[in-house]
């Protein structure tokens, strides 16, 4: 039939017609195209609003039953169709025309001829693995990607949104969101993302793809899940779990690809068996929920089943439902500490290799037995504050790289000066160096769990450029003339000094000299073995030293205050190392207000720098910026403190912290700490630019409430404070009418190294959180839940879903989803003090509660910031991370003795998570050595790279060199 060779045409394009073409003039077929569009009695006419399919199908069935009635029902007339309505629709309607499958059709037509369904058996099994994991695509072609040229056009018009893909890591399969990047010359009123909904929308872009979108009708609209969910469980969203319909589109085209190397997991002998039996192509699962399957050539499947392998991908064709990629190296077996914290950094594109020979090269000699000494031609160059200065540096217990040391003293003219001393990093890292190049590439410091990867290499880092008592250093200065009275700053200059720190103060000790505490003298070192008198009148210098640093602070913050500085609960941990580089412990910020005094005397470095390099490069100077937040992100935060009757005015960053401030329950500290978390959450990103590429009113900081900030103060860790450190010496420079051509770089290139050192932070902060999560799941995997009491814990409500209560767990600083329906429909049940039980019933969610009825009457209300019980599980994957799950024992606060004593086991408590974890590797990593356990590749075995250098490793370190990594913004 004439529209059924167009359908195919249609449908299938044009190569699959031309064979089918072929087939019918094929004079052995005995075949007849009948042209029925251009027969009066079987024409229909196409209906206002058909798809053409659907018009297709009801032309076919009208030609066979005028066919079947212009043979006088001398022969039945059979159609066949793989199409499911239309067999439903006219399956029984005429006698005699039969519309059926094709199976069907050789069931009750063909049912000797064996060849035939064999045949059919196969090209359908064929089918069926190519569609297994097609999701809603259903092996149908995806949409060409339009060409640059109109993608280009279509931005710029207006027509098309650009934008950086993010998938729901919950909701892999189904949900992603476009978050706007600008939209060309022409203004738009959208003021939030885009949703992507499925895959076929989502049109081959990967997570990180920076992709062009046109949105949809508005009756297309959607809305994001607001229920909770699991990962691979839950492919499709319930009607009533989803929110108000917001902007929704699809993807037309990738303007830049951001595919990095994929950590990926073989199937197991089950999975391969169901995937058929070509052993070569294999589809292996990302470690990455957000990223596809990728289908891989390999000979090593059955190898490779209990390894943690990269992969990378190499195209991803509009034919296929999978992209197509190669293998790479394997990494570390499934399980094994050190084989998921490599994980970790391959997912997060963090390069751990140690220093080569020619950048160690670079470095100065320093031993114990020859230390390095201060050059007398550099002395001449230098501000000499050695016997001038009584200066000191305050940090947390067992900190080797010591960037920063602090000053204060009376002038002779009655006012005082302040000083902020940090390590001269670039005076040992010349531009351009190997050293350099390195250290750009890394852009900081890397702090895991158990671990740090440092930026620069350790005699530099833990030796010269740490600022250590009692020996000499070079440092960059800023020095502050300051009113005796008002503290006001009457003049600052920056330059190039010789130190020598008196004191390596600890927090705790510093904290006790301002308290007045006579027990800390014997915590610091450099006061032992001196004559009491000595001692006495060194002390008393320190105490006012320390005194008066602090009533400076005051005075600084209180005027950052005034404009609005927001102080925000954050979730920083600092890992505390031994001297072998192990961990000793994880401490979180301390409530002490020396830690304010330091910081405030960094901000305001960092804030008077800004200053100085924009004012000298007002288009080459490297700040940082905070843009204001979106007002739409605190919608939850204004909800949840409305539960506990505070209200929160977000309308600026003053009202906000004012706020905060009042929103205190004296009964209860966590709520100010989850609202504060809140708040933090919510925030915009503040990240590093060049003043060349924004206009001078988006410079401004709007956390710390300052016009302009730039990162200064800590180069030993921080690449970006390098390259400030070099930019504050050309402005030096500059007013001396000396050459600063090597120190400055361009716009466009200072706006690329901005991109990569905000990529690399990012990833820095993702591997932190991802290492930790490791540590909690592999400590909490080998307990028993309903016996041991460390998996039974306080937790606080903070949000409510439509199925169940995010909860965060503060003795273990665990968030994560308690949910109150099962998988089998059933709810809750809490009584007292017993447990909870699951019992048929419904939930009933409101804006601050949720409730619980069951069907014999029996209800329980969960309401935000109430305190619960809750059992502490580990949801294990053999794909993927394992997770923290949470799941409800009472609906009672958990019983401790108090407050107090919870927060002193909570240090207690991380610290040896950390431990025994890294004990129990370390005696599985021995029965393994021991057993002489058989490993694919003993190179592939080694932790930071493979032995021996390679052309693929050399390709590889200047792909990285590139600095070309653009990715989603995340706050830092």
């Amino acid at each position: 039939m004439q529209t059924a060779c167009q359908a195919v045409q249609h449908q299938k394009g044009r190569r699959q017609y031309n064979k089918l073409r072929n087939l019918v003039k094929d004079a052995r077929h005995d075949c007849i195209v009948f042209a029925n569009e251009f027969h009066q009695h079987s024409y229909l006419p196409r209906e206002k609003g058909e798809s053409m399919e659907k018009w297709q199908t009801r032309s076919i069935y009208n030609a066979a039953v005028w066919y079947y009635n212009h043979c006088l029902g001398q022969m039945p007339v059979v159609m066949v169709t793989e199409d499911e309505d239309a067999i439903r629709q006219y399956g029984n309607e005429t006698e005699g025309v039969f519309v059926i499958s094709f199976k069907n059709y050789l069931d009750n037509f063909w049912p000797d001829l064996k060849a035939a369904h064999e045949l059919f058996d196969s090209i359908l099994q064929a089918r069926r693995e190519r569609e297994s994991e097609s999701q809603e695509n259903n092996g149908k072609e995806y949409p060409e990607h339009l060409p640059v040229e109109i993608l280009e056009a279509g931005i710029k018009s207006g027509r098309y949104i650009q934008g950086t893909l993010n998938v729901n890591k919950h909701r892999a399969q189904l949900e992603a969101f476009v978050r706007l990047q600008g939209f060309g010359s022409k203004e738009t009123e959208l003021q939030s993302d885009i949703l992507i909904y499925g895959a076929k929308a989502r049109n081959r872009a990967i997570h990180g793809d920076v992709v062009a979108v046109e949105l949809l009708p508005l009756h297309e609209w959607k809305g994001r899940t607001v229920a909770l969910c699991e990962n691979e469980t839950e492919d499709k969203a319930p009607a009533d779990t989803t929110g108000d319909p917001m902007p929704t589109g699809k993807v037309v085209g990738i303007i830049q690809k951001n595919w990095r190397d994929y950590v990926v997991t073989f199937p197991s002998k089950e999975e391969s068996q169901s995937q058929g039996r070509n052993a070569q192509k294999v589809l292996v699962t990302p470690w990455d929920y957000r990223i596809p399957k990728i289908r891989i050539s390999t000979q090593q499947a059955e190898a490779l089943q209990e390894y943690r392998v990269v992969v990378r991908i190499d195209s991803w064709e509009s034919t296929s439902v999978y992209p197509n990629g190669h293998f790479v190296r394997v990494l570390g077996r499934i399980g094994d500490l050190e084989g998921e914290i490599a994980a970790i950094l391959v997912e997060n594109s963090i390069c751990v290799a140690p220093f080569s020979e020619i950048q160690m090269s670079e470095m100065p000699m320093s031993s114990s037995k020859n230390p390095w000494k201060v050059n007398p031609e550099e002395e001449k160059k230098r501000l000499d504050l050695r016997d001038t200065h009584l200066i000191f540096s305050i940090d947390p217990k067992g900190c080797e790289d010591v960037d920063d040391a602090l000053s204060v003293r009376t002038l002779p003219n009655g006012n005082l000066e302040l000083g902020v001393h940090i390590a001269d990093v670039t005076h040992f890292v010349a531009a351009n160096s190997y050293t350099d190049v390195e250290a750009r590439a890394r852009a900081t410091t890397y702090y895991l769990a158990d671990r740090r990867y440092d930026m620069l290499p350790s005699v530099l880092s833990a030796d010269i450029c740490s600022l250590l008592s009692g020996v000499d250093r070079y440092a960059v200065s800023v020095l502050w003339e300051l009113d005796k009275e008002s503290y006001e700053m009457l003049r600052v200059c920056y330059g190039k000094t010789i130190i020598r720190s008196a004191y390596k103060l600890v927090y705790e000790a510093a904290q006790g000299l301002l308290d007045g505490d006579a027990s800390v003298d014997g915590d610091i070192l450099e006061l032992k073995d001196l004559d009491e008198r000595t001692r006495q009148k060194k002390l008393d210098e320190l105490v006012w030293a320390v005194s008066k640093l602090t009533d400076i602070a005051r005075h600084v913050r209180a005027k950052r205050d005034s404009c609005g500085a927001l102080e925000l609960e954050g979730v920083e941990i600092r890992v505390q190392l031994d001297d072998k580089n192990n961990i000793h412990d994880l401490i979180p910020k301390q409530p002490l207000e020396v830690h304010e005094t330091v910081a405030e005397c960094m901000i305001l470095a960092n804030h008077w720098v800004a200053k100085k390099i924009a004012e000298h490069f007002p288009h080459q100077a490297l700040l940082r910026q905070h843009p204001p937040p979106r007002q739409e992100f605190f919608t939850e935060l204004r909800e949840c403190a409305s539960a506990k009757g505070f209200s929160i005015d977000t309308r600026s960053n003053k009202a906000l912290a004012e706020s905060l401030d009042k929103a205190n329950d004296p009964l209860d500290p966590i709520v100010n700490k989850l609202l504060r978390s809140m708040a933090t959450h919510a925030m915009s990103n503040a990240l590093y630019f060049s003043t060349g590429s924004c206009p001078e009113e988006e410079f401004h900081h709007y956390g710390l409430a300052l016009d302009k900030y730039t990162h200064f103060t800590s180069p030993i860790r921080r690449y970006a404070d390098i390259v400030v450190h070099r930019l504050l010496m050309a402005a030096t420079l500059k007013e001396t009418k000396g050459d600063v051509k090597d120190h400055v770089l361009t716009n466009k290139d200072l706006e690329e190294l901005c991109r990569h050192i905000n990529n690399r932070n990012r990833a820095a902060q993702r591997a932190q959180k991802q290492s930790t999560e490791l540590f909690q799941c592999m400590y909490f995997k080998d307990k028993t839940p309903d016996t041991d009491e460390r998996c039974i814990a306080d937790g606080v409500i903070y949000s409510i879903r439509t199925n169940g209560v995010l909860v965060f767990v503060p003795r273990y600083g665990i968030k994560g989803a308690a949910y109150m329906k099962n998988k089998e429909g059933l709810v809750i049940s809490c009584h007292g003090e017993r447990s909870c039980e699951w019992k048929p019933g419904s939930l009933h969610r409101f804006q601050n509660k949720i409730t619980s009825t069951t069907t014999t009457g029996e209800s329980v209300t969960l309401s935000l910031f109430d305190h619960i019980t809750v059992k502490i599980l580990v949801q294990t994957s053999r794909c993927h991370a394992d997770t923290i799950k949470l799941e409800i024992i009472r609906n009672v606060p958990y019983q401790t003795s108090d407050t107090e004593a919870s927060q002193k086991n909570f240090h207690v408590v991380k610290s040896d998570l950390v431990k025994e974890v890294s004990q129990s590797a370390e005696a599985a990593q021995r029965a393994q050595e021991a057993a002489r356990v058989e490993v694919i590749d003993e190179e592939y075995q080694e932790y930071c790279q493979t032995k021996g250098a390679s052309l693929y490793q050399l390709l590889e370190e200047i792909r990285d060199l590139a600095l070309l990594d653009v990715s989603a913004d995340i706050r830092t």
